[in-house]
């Protein structure tokens, strides 16, 4: 109901979608501006204030939409939290976990997936130049592999903390940092996306391939 129809209504009031427009516009605007002042002076060197007078916003609005300095740099970083165990989430009734995560490693890289790791040779170099960066990167592998255990927990009927899931989300962690450490590597050694892409896409199979003695029938779905 409108406004106009509503006589309770306040006249001023936006509809809950326009407000909420509103935020998410706010909040990419910020979020664009700080990437391009990390990207131009460096992320340690980039401070609250300096984003928020080049995005026209107070230092609180800022903060309020973004915590911490890194969540502003690290913007895809819930969906790279929950990306092996929504991974599994999704794969087809009888899908082992491996395969499951080997596919999609493929698909991500064929796509040049951010998340998987892909970010162009400029956000590398300023990852791999900031100090708290790397120390978050490092941090949201810890979570990621977390929530992976988590998952496996779940589909194999096993407590959550018991070793058996947390090895082998271990194991495939281990996999999946490697890679994206490769690709961040090759990034920054000037190949494009596409020779990444086949590079990664080979030693994938390599990788993955080695866990399979142990871990190719855990886990179906």
């Amino acid at each position: 109901m409108t406004a106009e129809a509503n006589p309770s209504a306040s006249p001023s009031a936006s509809p809950p979608g326009l407000r909420e427009s509103k935020k998410q516009q706010t909040r990419q605007l910020i979020s664009d501006v700080a990437t391009g002042l990390f990207l131009s002076q460096g992320f340690e060197q980039t401070t609250i204030a300096d984003i928020a007078a080049a995005a026209r916003v107070a230092k609180k609005t800022v903060t309020n939409y973004f915590p911490r300095k890194e969540d502003l740099a690290l913007d895809h970083q819930d969906a790279f939290i929950a990306s092996l165990a929504g991974t599994l989430a999704g794969r087809r009734p009888g899908t082992p976990a491996l395969a499951a995560l080997r596919d999609a490693f493929v698909e991500a890289a064929e796509a040049a997936n951010p998340v998987a790791g892909f970010s162009g040779p400029a956000f590398a170099r300023m990852i791999a130049d900031s100090p708290t960066l790397s120390t978050r990167l490092r941090d949201l592998h810890d979570l990621r592999e977390a929530a992976l255990a988590d998952a496996l927990a779940d589909a194999t009927g096993t407590p959550r903390g018991d070793i058996t899931p947390r090895i082998a989300a271990a194991l495939l962690g281990a996999v999946h940092r490697t890679l994206f450490r490769r690709i961040q590597e090759l990034t920054l050694a000037g190949e494009d996306n596409a020779r990444i892409s086949a590079v990664v896409t080979a030693e994938a199979d390599t990788a993955f391939g080695l866990l399979e003695p142990s871990l190719a029938d855990y886990a179906p779905a």
